[in-house]
């Protein structure tokens, strides 16, 4: 749901599966709330002399007026292209000046900014973040450019079988809602955004008091906290009450068949699902790896691929967010395949509702989704992204050292339980992206 490609699909909840516990990692993390309202939490790690920033806003495209979808993406795709201070070739020159690197992305929820920088540049790389944040412009002639490029992009993901069916998918799930459309908004909506519609929206949403920042790498929590004072005094609370979003009804159990000249049909099976914060989370991820997020060692691999040859790769993803979230199933396989395909991985989600895993399934999740965890964040950037959507997630500054646990009390009767209760199998939106044939999509 964060961008219609299908390696997006991964959760940014899920980094929580694969974070090193404090005794492991050693990240000791720390919080404090700035007096602008910016929540500050850092993790001091001195193996290199550099430091790593993530700073997330509540000023997604959730918050931009429908007519004006794209709205979001763009202003924070502009935001290092000008400021009162300096043009975006300036702002480009000091960047590579000081080696320092500096990214912005957006979602439906959130518009993140990301800093690299070695330790000795960090005054002025927290000083040229402070200018992005209050003082940037949106250049006319730089709005265009960006418009454009964004529209090619866009023109291009047209012709991805994986984009198109993401892009029906979440148009079914969320009708009418800013869910259930691409975040990068589309050409004709594109062309009606103004200088004067950037400006309002940064002014409104580019509050400190709807941000994350996680400081992370070779600087004490009490050196940043006092850099940070200094540097945000101008950038002054007073944006707009932020509230949960209304979701529409879902859409359910639609067939949807999209004809394209391809050699291998694209297949998305999917329905709502629940957010980060829902009880049964847990038990939900330790079920889905057994079901399909195991790789090789899932029945959808294993009935799928392994004994039926159907797909060479079919897997399946809980996504949870904070106000949405979604299952899926994805698999690619021959035009002529694609029916017995469907029905295959339908079985599947029948039959792990139907019958309990068994004990060992069960022990296998449990031990990778514990074990693996300590050995993927092996960079400052990671971490400082899990330290920030921890935050914004609401899971608590303990998250670290309970989460083993919350996996190990994760038992048979609950995964029979989930399984049940938030796999709907009748009820999944089926979008093909094929060749045209004479057969119907699988029921």
């Amino acid at each position: 749901m964060k961008s219609w490609t299908i390696l997006m699909l991964l959760p940014l909840a899920g980094f929580a599966l694969i974070m090193p516990g404090k005794a492991e990692g050693g990240l000791s993390p720390k919080r404090a709330k700035l007096r602008n309202g910016v929540v500050l939490l850092t993790s001091e790690q001195q193996s290199l002399p550099m430091v790593t920033l993530t700073l997330l806003m509540e000023a997604g495209s959730r918050f931009e007026p429908a007519e004006k979808e794209g709205l979001a993406h763009l202003a924070a795709r502009l935001l290092t292209y000008g400021t009162r201070r300096r043009n975006a070739q300036e702002i480009s020159e000091l960047l590579d000046f000081i080696g320092a690197e500096i990214s912005t992305r957006s979602s439906e929820d959130l518009a993140t900014i990301s800093l690299t920088i070695l330790k000795k540049d960090l005054d002025t790389g927290l000083d040229l973040l402070a200018e992005l944040l209050t003082e940037a412009v949106f250049p006319i002639e730089e709005i265009e450019r960006q418009k454009q490029s964004i529209i090619a992009q866009i023109q291009a993901n047209e012709e991805s079988p994986s984009w198109i069916a993401q892009k029906k998918l979440f148009e079914t799930l969320f009708p009418g809602s800013p869910y259930g459309r691409p975040v990068e908004g589309d050409p004709e909506s594109l062309q009606k955004i103004e200088q004067k519609d950037l400006i309002n929206f940064y002014q409104r949403f580019y509050r400190p008091d709807h941000a994350i920042l996680a400081a992370v790498g070779d600087i004490s929590h009490q050196e940043i906290s006092k850099k940070l004072e200094q540097v945000f005094q101008a950038w002054k609370p007073g944006g707009v009450a932020i509230t949960p979003p209304s979701l529409p009804p879902a859409g359910t159990g639609r067939q949807i068949k999209i004809s394209k000249d391809l050699t291998q049909a694209n297949i998305l099976m999917g329905q709502r699902g629940v957010t980060r914060s829902h009880r049964d989370y847990y038990a939900i991820q330790v079920m889905n790896y057994i079901l399909g997020g195991g790789g090789f060692s899932s029945r959808l691999m294993d009935s799928v691929r392994n004994e039926r040859g159907l797909a060479y790769s079919v897997y399946s993803v809980f996504d949870a967010e904070k106000y949405a979230g979604t299952f899926q199933i994805v698999m690619q396989t021959k035009n002529e395949t694609a029916d017995e395909a469907v029905r295959v991985a339908r079985e599947e989600v029948r039959r792990i509702r139907e019958e309990k895993v068994t004990p060992e399934e069960l022990q296998d999740a449990k031990d990778f989704l514990i074990g693996s965890f300590p050995l993927r964040f092996d960079t400052n950037r990671r971490v400082a992204d899990f330290l920030a959507y921890a935050e914004f997630f609401e899971l608590g500054p303990d998250y670290i050292d309970r989460y083993p646990e919350l996996i190990r009390r994760v038992n048979l009767d609950e995964i029979f339980r989930v399984a049940k209760t938030y796999l709907q199998p009748d009820q999944m939106v089926l979008v093909m992206v094929a060749k045209e044939s004479k057969k119907n999509p699988a029921k």
